[in-house]
Order: C-alpha cells, then sequence, then structure tokens
C-alpha cells in the first residue's frame, strides 16, 4: 500500500476553555495556598495588636525614667511616679499594666478577647529598665507570658526575664 497519495489530516484542534481538570487542579492550588496564608495572617494581626498593646504603655516608661532621673532611684509604686495603673483610655487591648515597687519594671497585661485569642492564652510582657552610666536601657521580655502566646509576642519580647 502507498501511503503518498493519502492526503495528511492535521490532527490539532481548537480549544474553547479549560477542560475539568484543569480547573478542578486550579481550585485545589487556591485552597492549599489559603490553608497556609490564613492562619499566617491571622497570627500576624494578632501579633501587630500586641505590639500596639506594648507600646501604649511608653507614658509609663516615660514617668518612670523621669522619676529615676530626677531622683536617683526607682519610683517604690506607680502612683508615686504619677501613674494610673490601668490604662482603658489608652487602649482597648491592654487591660493594665502592674509596676514591680522599687525595681522600676512593670508588666503589661493584654486582654485576650480583644486581640482574637482564646482565654487559656495569656499574653503579660515585662519592661524592664537598666541603667548604665546615667542613660535608660528598656528590654520587653516575656514575662509570665503563656508558651502557646509566645508567637504573638514581638520578636524582641521573647527573651528571658532579667528579673
Amino acid at each position: 500500500m502507498d501511503f503518498d497519495n493519502y492526503p495528511v489530516r492535521n490532527s490539532t484542534y481548537k480549544s474553547d476553555g479549560f477542560t475539568l481538570i484543569e480547573l478542578m487542579i486550579v481550585v485545589a492550588i487556591v485552597a492549599i495556598l489559603l490553608t497556609l496564608a490564613v492562619p499566617a495572617y491571622q497570627d500576624y494581626t494578632i501579633r501587630a495588636k500586641v505590639t500596639e498593646c506594648i507600646a501604649a504603655t511608653a507614658p509609663p516608661k516615660i514617668a518612670i525614667t523621669e522619676y529615676f532621673q530626677s531622683m536617683g532611684s526607682w519610683p517604690l509604686s506607680a502612683s508615686q511616679a504619677g501613674i494610673d495603673e490601668s490604662l482603658p483610655k489608652t487602649s482597648g487591648l491592654c487591660r493594665m499594666f502592674f509596676y514591680n515597687e522599687g525595681r522600676g519594671d512593670y508588666a503589661i497585661l493584654v486582654d485576650s478577647a480583644a486581640i482574637g485569642m482564646t482565654a487559656s492564652n495569656r499574653i503579660l510582657p515585662v519592661m524592664s529598665p537598666t541603667e548604665s552610666t546615667g542613660a535608660i536601657k528598656w528590654l520587653c521580655t516575656r514575662g509570665t507570658t503563656t508558651i502557646d502566646a509566645m508567637k504573638y509576642l514581638p520578636s524582641s519580647c521573647r527573651g528571658e526575664n532579667i528579673f
């Protein structure tokens, strides 16, 4: 048989859209990306709220620093430094802070419900001052933050407590 005399058919055809398999693969990829991205985004937003809460305690930090620089010692109480220990007006994310008498450091209680966490997780970072040649340096440590909630602290606040 001589095949040279038969016309050759073009086996290509025009596609009008995506096949069902192609669409299912795209949906699966999007679903995988969402399962990875949504929890990471939620952790990020909680971490941002915790950072905002820590930043809201700048006025007590300034008051304690000014007291130390003028008196030469840490205030014995928060009221001695002119600080009100409740912070609901400053930030809706912080319930209050607790001053450690005579040492200058204070703990910040982050309201778990306000930032979207479960009540079993507690975030209680501690701001601790250290004096070196007249300059005050503030360190943020983890305080009594639960292990599960450590990921919500800023990285600069995950260190061991200094007192």
